[in-house]
């Protein structure tokens, strides 16, 4: 059994920690607040894809199939 010295310090501790953690959250949550405040919230505007964009993830994907298929293969002939 510890000493009640040691289980008053170990509860200082912990208050003291909840404490500096209800601060800080609360301090936190105001900056945040004032800043949504002051900053209206920008739209969210999506970028096309382009075309180009689509052609090289195709090419991409099939060189990919290409050079780890046979690997692949061979690891799923293992049961892998």
């Amino acid at each position: 059994m510890i000493s009640i010295l040691a289980q008053e310090r170990l509860l200082g501790a912990a208050l003291g920690s909840v404490f500096s953690g209800v601060v800080v959250f609360e301090q936190r949550r105001d900056i945040y607040n004032t800043i949504a405040q002051i900053q209206p919230p920008k739209p969210q505007v999506k970028e096309p894809i382009s075309r180009k964009k689509i052609e090289f993830a195709h090419y991409w994907n099939k060189s990919v199939d290409q050079i780890f298929g046979p690997a692949i293969q061979a690891l799923s002939s293992r049961r892998w």
